[in-house]
């Protein structure tokens, strides 16, 4: 059981790196540009945030397999138990 509880405290860290990349996506086109060397404001990186939005699309189906095989597990052993 140990195992499922990480997995279900992996599938909120994903929710939240997914949450967060989303956001920052959503709010590109009102960040402000940067001028050149100017290191004024905030710029959203579209690539670096398509990365995260993967990355939290990959460990969320991982941890979705994990407690899908602990639960596997748990019926077999239950079904060998008795």
């Amino acid at each position: 059981m140990v195992g499922m509880a990480q997995a279900f405290g992996g599938l909120a860290r994903s929710e939240a790196q997914f949450n967060g990349a989303a956001q920052k996506i959503a709010q590109f086109p009102a960040a402000p540009i940067l001028q050149s060397g100017s290191g004024e404001g905030d710029q959203v990186d579209l690539s670096s945030q398509a990365v995260a939005l993967i990355q939290s699309r990959n460990s969320f189906e991982a941890n979705t397999k994990v407690i899908q095989v602990a639960d596997e597990m748990d019926r077999t052993l239950l079904n060998a138990v008795g």
